[in-house]
C-alpha cells in the first residue's frame, strides 16, 4: 500500500482509480481526494472508527476498496494492517480485535478460518451466495462479529449504503439518500460530494429516503410470457438445491414466450442428473418462474475481480 500512501499524501487534488469491470471493461478514473475524505468519515462515523481503532485490508490498492481502507485510517488515525489480496486473510494470530476489515466475497470462507476476532467484515465486489451469508451469520452468532454487504461503485468512492447479513434492507450511510427514478432504478444523492447524484440501473424497492431493498440491474431483467422477471432474485432460491456449483440466470429468445430465462451453470453433469435438478427447481418455483433450460459450459466467465459474466 506504500505506493497509494504516497499518493494519497502528495500535493495533488485526485487519485486514479479503476471501475472493477463488473458492466463494462475496466478503467480508470479520476477520484477528488476531498470526495474520498467525505466517504471515509462517513464510514468512520458508521462504525465508530477512531484513533484507537485497529482496521484490516487485505485487498489490492488498485481498486477503490482497499484505497478507501487507507483513507479511513489516514484521517481517524487508526492503526492499519495490510496483506496480499488471497484467499486465506489473516491467517495469523494479530493479538488484537479487528475493528473493520474489507473484504470480497471470495475470501469469505478463508476469514472464517483465521483465529483473528473481528468486530465489523464489510464485503463488497460481488454478490454473496445464500452459503456463504448462512455461514458469516454461523461466524456471527460465535463471535459477535458483525457482517455487512456493501453497495456503491467506484465513482462514488466506494460504497453508500451497508445491508447486515440476514436483513434483506440496505441503509444508506450519513450524508446520503436515495430516490426510484421512472424506471425503478436507483438513484443516488450526495448534497457534499462533488458527484451529487448518480443514476444507476439497479432495480430497487424504495423503503425511505435513506434505505431500499435492491433487486437487481433492469439489464438483466427478463421479460417471459408478459410476467417480469428477476435473475438476482430467483438465483437465492435455486441457489441451495444446486450447492456449490456456480451458476447464473439469465434470458434469451424464445419463439413461443419472445424471452425464456435458461440457468446456466459450470461443469459436465449427466443427462439424468440434469433433468432431476430440473425436476427439483421447477417444484421449488413452479413452472412460470423456473428456468426453461439448463445449459452447461466447462468453466462460466468472469472478470477479473472474479463476477461471473452473464453470458451464455
Amino acid at each position: 500500500m506504500s505506493g497509494f500512501i504516497e499518493q494519497w499524501r502528495d500535493c495533488s487534488a485526485t487519485v486514479e482509480a479503476h471501475t472493477s469491470g463488473s458492466t463494462g471493461a475496466p478503467k480508470a478514473i479520476k477520484l477528488l481526494k476531498a470526495d474520498m475524505i467525505i466517504s471515509a468519515e462517513a464510514t468512520n462515523r458508521f462504525f465508530d472508527i477512531d484513533g484507537g481503532s485497529l482496521l484490516g485490508c487485505p485487498l489490492s490498492e488498485s481498486y477503490i476498496a482497499g484505497k478507501m481502507m487507507v483513507v479511513r485510517a489516514e484521517i481517524s488515525g487508526a492503526e492499519l494492517v495490510c496483506e496480499s489480496p488471497g484467499r486465506t486473510p489473516f491467517a495469523m494470530t494479530l493479538g488484537r480485535v479487528i475493528d473493520l476489515v474489507a473484504i470480497v466475497p471470495q475470501q469469505i470462507e478463508g476469514l472464517l478460518k483465521s483465529p483473528n476476532r473481528f468486530r465489523h467484515i464489510i464485503v463488497g465486489g460481488g454478490p454473496v451466495s445464500p452459503v456463504e451469508e448462512a455461514m458469516a451469520l454461523d461466524h456471527s452468532r460465535l463471535t459477535g462479529a458483525q457482517w455487512w454487504m456493501t453497495y456503491g461503485m467506484t465513482e462514488t468512492c466506494s460504497h453508500v449504503a451497508l445491508r447486515r447479513f440476514g436483513s434483506e434492507c440496505y441503509e444508506c450511510l450519513p450524508g446520503i439518500t436515495v430516490s426510484v427514478d421512472s424506471r425503478g432504478c436507483l438513484v443516488i444523492s450526495s448534497e457534499k460530494s462533488s458527484w451529487g447524484r448518480v443514476v444507476t440501473n439497479d432495480l430497487a424497492e424504495l423503503h425511505s429516503p435513506t434505505s431500499f431493498r435492491w433487486l437487481g440491474r433492469i439489464d438483466n431483467v427478463v421479460i417471459s410470457g408478459g410476467k417480469k422477471l428477476h435473475p438476482e432474485l430467483i438465483e437465492p432460491q435455486i441457489a441451495p438445491i444446486v450447492g456449490t456449483i456456480p451458476f447464473f440466470l439469465t434470458g434469451r429468445e424464445s419463439e413461443r414466450w419472445g424471452e425464456e430465462l435458461v440457468m446456466v451453470m459450470e461443469g459436465e453433469l449427466s443427462d439424468r442428473e440434469v433433468e432431476s435438478l430440473f425436476d427439483k427447481i421447477r417444484d421449488a418455483l413452479g413452472h412460470d418462474t423456473a428456468p426453461k433450460a439448463i445449459i452447461q459450459k466447462k468453466q462460466l466467465p468472469r472478470t477479473y475481480s472474479g463476477k461471473l459474466i452473464r453470458e451464455i
